[in-house]
């Protein structure tokens, strides 16, 4: 009867051990010395399990966006001073400062060429428009896009109403100052004869 008992437990014992070794994901295997070693398999690891996954995609660095602030505008004219009947040609330039391309409005919805002397307002681009369009442009980075307006000494008011009246020659100074949407140059100086 201890004998008999002793075999069941025996039995008992191997087969809580195979059962360990199945759900282990093991084999049993004998080497040549004859002693039982238990080869496993390696476990999947959290990498290849599909949540682990899903935040490895997520983790893709996104491509580094346009900054506006980065985007500047200047003005110039195509000489510091005009001989009498001489018309200055104004020009806008935005460049994009950024390390990537951006997409910018240079449409004349956003844009406009002023012209003061002093407190006075002499012109306007905007004033006598009469089609506003947008034209949205990619510049690459550290490049710029021009756009020339030909003044012809007017004075303009807002609503185009007629003026006759026609700035100062005689050595007087103005200054032009280039608009795009919400961002405005330095001013550029020059000099009407």
């Amino acid at each position: 009867m201890g004998a008999a008992l002793l075999l069941v437990i025996a039995i008992a014992i191997g087969g809580f051990a195979a059962i360990s070794s199945a759900l282990a994901g093991g084999q049993a295997s004998t080497d040549a010395g004859g002693s039982a070693t238990v080869g496993t398999q390696a476990a999947p690891s959290d990498a290849a399990s599909p949540a682990a996954t899903a935040p490895a995609a997520s983790a893709t660095p996104t491509p580094p966006s346009c900054e506006q602030n980065l985007v500047t505008v200047t003005a110039a004219t195509d000489k510091a001073a005009y001989a009498d009947g001489e018309n200055p040609l104004l020009t806008l330039k935005v460049t994009n400062g950024n390390r990537v391309p951006c997409e910018v409005n240079i449409g004349t919805s956003q844009m406009e060429f002023l012209i003061t002397s002093g407190s006075d307002r002499i012109f306007s681009s905007q004033d006598c428009q009469a089609d506003s369009t947008d034209l949205v442009k990619t510049i690459a980075p550290g490049q710029s896009e021009t756009a020339n307006f030909p003044w012809e000494r007017n004075r303009t008011v807002q609503g185009c109403a007629p003026i006759q009246a026609k700035p100062g020659a005689g050595g007087a100074y103005y200054v032009f100052t280039a608009r795009l949407a919400n961002k405005t140059s330095p001013k550029a100086v020059f000099q009407l004869h």
